[in-house]
């Protein structure tokens, strides 16, 4: 029988998690005073019981918070401290390896530019990598070093209201179509992602394509991800979280995905809406088999999902049990640590409780996370990293650890 204990010191991953929904309320509150940001209460239990909630009517009002955070994430100095808070959070819970996403156009435009953001963001996770790797039981080599890697995630669209960034984009370019503005801007962030890369301002490992997926297709920034691929970033897309199979058939085919944030609606033949699609359920099938052929994994968020879509009932609800079945790669992530309450920890804990999981497939699910990561290193580094991770996981398993 696996342990509470075991499942947090376990080495773990987490590849899909929010910058700006991780933020600790209390750091929160603390820059909100110093910036003069309003928020609904100045207490972590009043936030939590009006704001930061335990459950949505849905995703909109999910993404709502979103602003709050946002509002303290304007300066070098807020996002260097946020990025650290957010490693300490995961290496006091075990996790070692982590991708850090957010959206640079959503913090620019004032004081920083692109880059910038890259910057600050980095600043804070190379610092608490920096100071966890000198533990005595890392530098001996009796546990593995913690690592990350950095996502910049395009947006699928904006408004003037989503930054200074953004409005003055839409302002200089007020006579173009506006997915031809989202097209540029996701173009840009690309651009300035491998400069960043390149130049070693920042870690940056791999795009992302996040927003509302009804209505505003991943074709719009086929450019964006071509530049990407050009300058030999990964791939990662938000899809199948708020609409249905097609979304995540456009993001691996149109835009070659390595990776799908969420997926929730893979397995959903209801909510296949192209009237092309004539036999629904064969779609699904040769779908899934597309992904599991060439191991696309899926960026699992089991509490998240739970919040954003209350039509899932309950969690043995949840498609991650088809996932399983389907042996398709996918690996647990948090999403947002603070909007949606959770830990990576917690996570495996909820998925355990929920799902039929042996210890095989749990082991697979951790090795997952690893080998499927964006490692930042060279393949033979990554390769020893990842052989040192599940060494470790087995002495933790075996409680030698």
């Amino acid at each position: 029988m696996i342990t509470p204990s075991q499942l947090k010191r376990m080495p773990k991953t987490d590849l899909h998690v929010h910058l700006g929904g991780s933020i600790r309320l209390e750091t929160l509150i603390e820059l909100a005073i110093t910036e003069g940001v309003e928020l609904p209460s100045f207490t972590v239990s009043e936030l939590r019981e009006s704001t930061f909630k335990s459950s949505y009517r849905n995703l909109e009002e999910y993404l709502e918070v979103f602003r709050y955070c946002g509002s303290v994430m304007q300066k070098f100095e807020n996002l260097d401290r946020i990025a650290y808070e957010l490693a300490v959070d995961n290496q006091n819970e075990g996790v070692r390896y982590m991708e850090v996403r957010f959206a640079p156009q959503r913090y620019a435009g004032g004081e920083m530019l692109l880059s910038d953001v890259f910057e600050a963001v980095d600043r804070g996770l190379g610092r608490a990598k920096a100071e966890f790797n000198r533990r005595d039981e890392v530098e001996t080599g009796s546990e593995p070093p913690f690592e990350y890697g950095i996502i910049a995630c395009a947006m699928r669209y904006f408004t003037g209201e989503s930054s200074l960034y953004f409005r003055r984009l839409l302002d200089v370019h007020r006579y173009s179509q506006e997915e031809d503005i989202y097209g540029l801007a996701s173009a840009e962030l690309a651009r300035a992602a491998a400069y960043a890369r390149s130049s070693q301002i920042a870690q940056v490992v791999g795009i992302d394509l996040a927003g509302a997926e009804k209505g505003y297709p991943p074709g719009v920034h086929s450019e964006a991800y071509d530049i990407a691929g050009s300058n030999f970033l990964h791939k990662t897309v938000h899809a199948g979280e708020a609409y249905g199979p097609e979304s995540i058939y456009q993001a691996v085919t149109e835009l070659g995905a390595d990776r799908i944030g969420h997926g929730k609606s893979l397995f959903n033949p209801d909510a296949v809406s192209d009237p092309e699609i004539a036999d629904k359920d064969q779609y699904i099938h040769d779908l899934v088999q597309y992904m599991a052929d060439r191991r696309i994994t899926v960026e699992v968020c089991l509490s998240s999902n739970m919040q954003t879509d209350p039509g899932i009932g309950v969690l043995k609800n949840h498609p991650f049990k088809l996932m399983l079945e389907n042996r398709l790669s996918c690996t647990l992530c948090t999403d947002n640590r603070t909007v949606s309450n959770t830990t990576v920890t917690d996570e495996y804990i909820k998925a355990l409780n929920n799902f039929p999981i042996s210890e095989w497939q749990l082991k697979n699910l951790v090795a997952y996370g690893f080998k499927r990561s964006f490692f930042p290193g060279t393949y033979r580094q990554k390769r020893e990293y990842v052989k040192k991770c599940l060494d470790y996981y087995e002495k933790v398993m075996a409680g030698s650890a």
